[in-house]
């Protein structure tokens, strides 16, 4: 969600600026660009050094440099995203609120037209001062975003509101914030990738060769385009980096069942890739079978029909299926969007030119429920995850 998001990270004079080093580290790795102002007075809580190796960027905390270059306030201004002022003490939250301009990060400040998320750190008793309160909605009043203080031990030893908030809680406000605006922004989303494991004995197993990496995509799309994601994944070799995206792992097509009806009912859009087993072995060995005949028979039993049950039970669901065929693909895949109740079905055949197992691309055929079929073609999964998505996003309004 904040991947190549411009984050401007002014750091103020209190105790709490040691925090900001892992807030820095945080925001890198969600793929943001970090730039950093220090005031003199938050330089003697953490070093420059430490957030320029940090941030990939040199730290500025005067308006002129060792070589006496000026920094440029008003084109940092101009370059973030968002400013975010974090710890905010009493002192700079009092001459923002009254357009005091004594430092580089004031005049970034009064220069900047997008938006100033604040997280506040300071002392119970400042904190709750009524001037305090008074500046905090002044600020407000002007357009900007406020991180409330938590609660907890202060550094002088007090009990109560008016630590800075954590910085995987800052770092979840700024999702929800640069997600607002996105397509899928309150929307939830299920979505169940990779192969399942059938447990022959504690170490045989009936699988297939599915990786998950079109799930994974998709997930991660939708997560992107603003959508709440969870993620049911069968035995997968993938990482799932985004972390914003719920990862409940599975392994066998029991186990998937279950985890995608119990998540079902809340759901807006819900998107079955996974390879589920079709049959599973009607006895499981408690030990492992020693090979001593010629031959082993296994008899083997129908595994629950996760889609068929989820469009037996869609009320409002946008429910999305996928097909992968030999022959005849249009004709099978029309007929399991119809027999599954479903709102889309992805197509996709297996053949010596699109060896969808283990790729990193594919070429599918989009079907609807109205009958539309759309083809593209060849491309790497995370593109063709991409084209599922915005099929998704426009096909939500016409939805009956």
């Amino acid at each position: 969600m904040l991947n190549n998001k411009k984050i401007l990270l002014g750091i103020t004079g209190g105790i709490a600026a040691y925090k900001c080093a892992h807030l820095v580290r945080l925001l890198v790795k969600q793929g943001a660009e970090v730039k950093v102002i220090l005031t003199p007075a938050a330089a003697e809580f953490i070093t420059p050094q430490t957030l320029s190796v940090l941030s990939k960027n040199t730290v500025i905390t005067q308006f002129f440099d060792a070589n006496n270059n000026w920094n440029n306030h008003v084109k940092l201004a101009q370059w973030a995203d968002v400013f975010l002022i974090t710890p905010l003490t009493a002192n700079t939250l009092a001459k923002m609120a009254n357009g005091l301009c004594d430092s580089v990060l004031l005049a970034t400040y009064l220069s900047s037209k997008n938006k100033t998320i604040v997280a506040p750190a300071m002392d119970l008793e400042m904190y709750q001062h009524p001037t305090t309160q008074q500046n905090l909605q002044k600020i407000t009043s002007f357009g900007n975003l406020i991180i409330p203080a938590e609660t907890g031990e202060l550094a002088s030893g007090l009990v109560g509101e008016g630590r800075m908030a954590e910085p995987e809680n800052i770092m979840v406000f700024l999702t929800h914030f640069f997600s607002r605006n996105l397509p899928l922004y309150g929307k939830k989303a299920l979505v169940n990738a990779g192969p399942t494991y059938e447990a022959i004995d504690p170490v045989r197993f009936i699988g297939n060769r599915s990786s998950g990496k079109m799930g994974i995509a998709i997930a991660q799309k939708l997560s992107e385009f603003g959508a709440e994601v969870t993620l049911v994944l069968g035995p997968s070799a993938q990482e799932i980096e985004n972390k914003n995206i719920h990862l409940i792992r599975v392994q066998s097509a029991d186990e998937m069942y279950n985890a995608c009806l119990q998540h079902y009912n809340l759901q807006n859009i819900v998107v079955c890739s996974a390879a589920v087993a079709d049959y599973k072995p009607e006895i499981v060995s408690a030990q492992k079978i020693k090979k001593t005949d010629e031959t082993l028979t296994l008899k083997l039993i129908k595994t629950k029909d996760i889609l068929g049950v989820l469009g037996k039970q869609k009320t409002t669901q946008c429910l999305i299926g996928f097909a992968l065929e030999t022959e005849n693909l249009i004709d099978y895949a029309t007929k399991k969007l119809k027999n599954k109740n479903l709102d889309i079905i992805v197509a996709n055949a297996v053949s010596e030119q699109n060896n969808v197992f283990g790729s990193d691309s594919n070429k599918i055929t989009i079907i609807d429920k109205h009958n539309k079929i759309t083809n593209f073609e060849f491309n790497t999964k995370h593109n063709i995850a991409n084209h599922i998505v915005n099929y998704i996003i426009s096909y939500i309004p016409k939805q009956t």
